[in-house]
């Protein structure tokens, strides 16, 4: 008797835990990686063309570095470069997370790089601003590299 119980004991448990493991198990569910939206697309192409031609234009402060022309380089920093900040800022913001902190270090680098460009120019130091200025054309590129393309 103690037997039969047992057995009926262990089979109403076995097929209740049979039970739970087939509800709960399922299948499973593979998480999508994360894309952009082409309306994100879209409007982060609109600050990387302006980057783009931020790059374009690199070769003018280079000639006015090797040229020793100190207040039009501080001039070029402030004007064409202006917004440099707040446009790679921007798309910074709007990339995806696994890009995002390559982004920041990249545009940080690129910043610093561009304020010692301003302090050589301070000090007429030609070393100094043309050594930051290759920190500053290879930078932009890495960060154009993180974009998605349109």
């Amino acid at each position: 008797m103690f037997k039969a119980r047992f057995r009926s004991l262990l089979a109403l448990t076995l097929a209740f835990v049979a039970t739970v493991l087939v509800s709960c198990g399922g299948s499973p569910t593979v998480a999508k990686p994360p894309t952009y939206t082409p309306a994100q697309i879209e409007q982060i192409q609109q600050y990387v063309s302006d980057l783009e031609k931020v790059q374009e234009r690199l070769p003018e402060l280079a000639k006015l570095i090797q040229d020793g022309n100190w207040v039009f380089v501080k001039n070029f920093i402030r004007g064409p470069l202006g917004e440099l900040r707040s446009k790679l800022s921007y798309v910074e913001r709007n990339l995806l997370p696994q890009d995002k902190t390559k982004a920041r270090e990249t545009s940080k680098e690129l910043i610093e790089s561009l304020i010692l460009i301003d302090e050589a120019a301070d000090g007429r130091d030609y070393n100094k601003a043309i050594r930051n200025f290759g920190v500053v054309q290879r930078e932009l590129r890495s960060f154009l590299e993180l974009t998605p393309q349109a």
